[in-house]
């Protein structure tokens, strides 16, 4: 299945996972020009739907269209570095438009596994909204699981064993160039998606109590991110992160004047007075 390659030795790397600033600079210009568009996308689909429970009414081909354009905005940023050294390291005589293309093959690999993640968190969407609407007192204790959960993930071993492959990823880049020549950039963009989503699924999963669709939230999320995985110290970051979720955990389930953490797990009084009308 594998055959035998390494990178080349004449790769320009400084301190043994960096690149030159001027590449690096390319790279997080082109993935930052992709991330403002989709921003601006999200932006304007967020000011028509809201915050909500539920799917807000979405299908699953929306949702998931959505959710992409969504994770093209948090996270090409940060995974900018890796593709543009991936891109580099192997084949390098690729140029132009051959290395953009790379670049796109790799990006589509890494937002696959992202949309897979999407199924799941549109299904857990659906259930939550499904619990709220007969029961709204069970949203206190979903956005307490949430918060608690992702706090837990945060200060947990897979959290530590996936940042530090985000953070630090020549060593997984060496084990991809044996990946057979077919589809490898979309292959290699998949697998690295995978440690992403399991470094950050607990950051993701706070946007149920906060709203999937809660600009502010997903701006904040995306730096936290953005810092965790390029930052010094990003580690000492996502543990701090970790200790926050699990105060808000407790501060929601015994605080009454919490409502304004779980948007996406309440109703306004307009949303509830339509409700006893209808």
């Amino acid at each position: 299945m594998f055959r035998s390659a390494r990178l080349s030795t004449s790769t320009p790397l400084r301190n043994g996972n960096l690149l030159p600033a001027r590449a690096l600079a390319y790279a997080w210009s082109l993935m930052a020009l992709l991330a403002l568009l989709a921003w601006l996308v999200t932006v304007a689909q967020a000011r028509d739907m809201g915050v909500e429970p539920g799917t807000m009414g979405m299908g699953l081909p929306l949702f998931l269209g959505l959710w992409l354009v969504m994770m093209a905005a948090m996270m090409l940023p940060s995974v900018a570095p890796v593709a543009i050294t991936w891109v580099r390291g192997i084949r390098r005589r690729a140029v132009g438009v051959a290395r953009a293309a790379r670049v796109a093959q790799f990006t589509g690999g890494y937002l696959l596994a992202w949309g897979l993640f999407g199924l799941l968190v549109y299904a857990a969407l659906g259930a939550t909204g499904d619990l709220v609407d007969e029961h709204p007192g069970a949203g206190r204790w979903i956005g307490a699981g949430a918060f608690a959960l992702a706090g837990l993930h945060q200060l947990g071993p897979l959290k530590d064993v996936c940042l530090r492959h985000c953070r630090s990823p020549m060593g997984q880049l060496v084990r991809y160039a044996g990946f057979r020549p077919w589809a490898r950039d979309f292959r290699v963009g998949a697998h690295h998606g995978l440690f992403c989503v399991g470094c950050c699924w607990g950051l993701m999963l706070i946007l149920v109590p906060l709203g999937v669709m809660n600009v502010a939230a997903m701006a904040g999320v995306a730096a936290v991110i953005f810092i965790e995985k390029l930052w010094g110290r990003g580690p000492y970051v996502a543990t701090a992160v970790g200790v926050v979720f699990l105060a808000l955990a407790v501060l929601v389930l015994f605080d009454p004047f919490t409502d304004w953490l779980l948007p996406g797990l309440t109703h306004s009084g307009s949303e509830m007075e339509m409700g006893r009308m209808r």
